[in-house]
This record gives C-alpha cells, sequence and structure tokens, in this order.
C-alpha cells in the first residue's frame, strides 16, 4: 500500500491508525479529524501519521480512504471530496448500517468511483483516540459488503487488507448484513439503554437509592449503554426497518417470559432458559470470547 486517508480518529479510525503504522503497511498515513479534543488528544499521544486540516489535502496523494466517521458525517464529507477523487481510489468504511450508507453513497458519490463497504466486528463502550488499540481487530470478524457494481479487484484488495489488520473476512450483502447485525448488535445496544433508562424512572418513582445497588446484570447492561450516544442514534435511524422488527420480536418472546412467570409454567420456563444458556457455549466455542467469570471488563 502506498499510502492511506483515515477520515475520522476515534476508536476505531485510531485503532487502524495503530495497526497500520505498527504493521509498516502504508508509505504515509494522512489522518482528517474534525473534532478540536481529539486533535489534542492525537497530538499528545504522539500518535502516528499526518494531521491534515482538510481530507481533500491527502486524497490525491492516498490509495486508500476510510471513512471512520458516524454516518450522518457521510454526505457532507462525500461531497467535499468528489472533486479529488478518481477511479483508481479505493474507499471503504466500517459503518454499523449499510443499506443507509448505500443509499447516500449512491446519491453522492460521483459517477465511475468505487466504494467497498466494510465492517470490522470490533469496538468498545468507550470512544476517543486514547482509546485505540493496535490489536483491536485481531481474531474478530470483518463484513465486506457485496453488491452488484462491486469491483471485484477492490474486494480483494480489502479483504487482504483486514486479514493484515488481524481480522476474519466474510461477504454479504447490505440486506443481509443489516437483517444479522439488527439482532447481533443493534437491538441488544437498544435494549441496554432502555434497561438502563428504565432503572433510572424507576429509582425516580420509587425515591429509592437503586444504582448504588447494581447487581451482574445492571452494571454489565450499564457498560453497553455508556457507548456513544451520536453513532448509536445514527445506526437505529440507519437500520430502522431491521430494529423495529427486532424489537417486535423481542416484545413477542418477552411476553412469552411474562406469561411463563404468572402461570408459574415450569415446564415451559425452564426449556428457555436452557435454551439460551448454549448460545454462550456456542460463542466461546466460535472464540468470539473467552470461558473465563468477568466481573468487570477491562
Amino acid at each position: 500500500m502506498k499510502n492511506v486517508l483515515i477520515i475520522g480518529c476515534g476508536l476505531l479510525g485510531s485503532s487502524l491508525l495503530r495497526r497500520i503504522a505498527k504493521k509498516k503497511l502504508a508509505k504515509k498515513i494522512f489522518v482528517y479529524e474534525k473534532s478540536k479534543k481529539n486533535i489534542a488528544k492525537i497530538k499528545k499521544l504522539k500518535l502516528p501519521g499526518i494531521l491534515v486540516k482538510k481530507p481533500q489535502d491527502a486524497v490525491s496523494q492516498s490509495e486508500l480512504i476510510i471513512f471512520s466517521t458516524t454516518t450522518s458525517e457521510y454526505k457532507k464529507m462525500i461531497l467535499k471530496l468528489n472533486k479529488f477523487l478518481t477511479s483508481k481510489h479505493i474507499i471503504t468504511d466500517v459503518g454499523s448500517a449499510k443499506l443507509k450508507s448505500e443509499e447516500i453513497i449512491k446519491k453522492n458519490l460521483k459517477r465511475n468511483i468505487f466504494w467497498t463497504s466494510s465492517h470490522p466486528i470490533a469496538g468498545s463502550e468507550v470512544s476517543g483516540p486514547e482509546h485505540g488499540k493496535h490489536n483491536l481487530f485481531e481474531n474478530k470478524w470483518c463484513v465486506l459488503v457485496k453488491s452488484k457494481k462491486t469491483n471485484f479487484k477492490n474486494l480483494k484488495y480489502l479483504s487482504i487488507f483486514w486479514k493484515k489488520m488481524g481480522s476474519k473476512t466474510v461477504i454479504m450483502n447490505s440486506e443481509k448484513h443489516d437483517k444479522v447485525f439488527s439482532i447481533t448488535s443493534h437491538l441488544p445496544h437498544l435494549i441496554a439503554y432502555n434497561l438502563v433508562k428504565t432503572a433510572q424512572d424507576f429509582e425516580k418513582k420509587q425515591k429509592y437509592d437503586l444504582i448504588k445497588y447494581s447487581a451482574g446484570g445492571l452494571r454489565d447492561f450499564s457498560r453497553i449503554a455508556s457507548s456513544n450516544e451520536i453513532m448509536w442514534r445514527d445506526i437505529f435511524f440507519d437500520n430502522k426497518k431491521n430494529v423495529s422488527k427486532a424489537i417486535n420480536l423481542f416484545v413477542k418472546t418477552l411476553n412469552a417470559f411474562k406469561k411463563d412467570i404468572n402461570t408459574k409454567n415450569n415446564k415451559s420456563i425452564l426449556k428457555k432458559l436452557k435454551q439460551t444458556k448454549k448460545v454462550r457455549f456456542k460463542i466461546i466455542k466460535l472464540k468470539q470470547d473467552i470461558n473465563k467469570p468477568d466481573f468487570g471488563r477491562d
């Protein structure tokens, strides 16, 4: 790889920066970050890479361009870069909802420019360049999105790139991607936000000092619910159709649990609880987590 431009240097962007620099995968790494707070952190941390004041300043010098911003920034950024983009550029992103970003790209990216979406399944509840890690993508899945207009040369290039990041790659279309992650990622985050909001409402109504008694369940949900609110707002809005269906399915299943509890249906509830335990064992078997008691994530 000659040079790379990373647009947005939060958790994922700074992790990409660290990994590319550590593995010496590019001659130059350009970084555009609009947040003054994050720019100050990048400088204080002495992260590798060349900070640019305008992303267009580095486009002509870059082979690979990676969007690592919230999707609500895509349109504005694309319109800034269009004039400087050529068919030789390889463009990707790290967004979590693909149908909407595909729509934004189709409407705003100038013709004959190729964008191949990526979604590295890596992240944390913390955000900002100070939390980036060079091994964040190690042994994690990265979904590459294939469409009718996909440039296969660029798809192959990005597959190799993400493997060098430490990831395992899989190819999906946007529709399948958004359906899958509405259940595995988007709904769990929404439930976490809702559970913490419920605890807050309960505490206010009952006038109990409830939060200090947080057991493992509420504590762990609060970790997820402390994720970046702008990013998750965009994800919920971008994938609203699938998220809404996931909510309906969740409510249906929750009502079934409620019925079992109210009727003391021992057989039915035990069957559900035993079946759901199997998912944890499968996650560990697939090496998506470790089989170790967790009394607080590090």
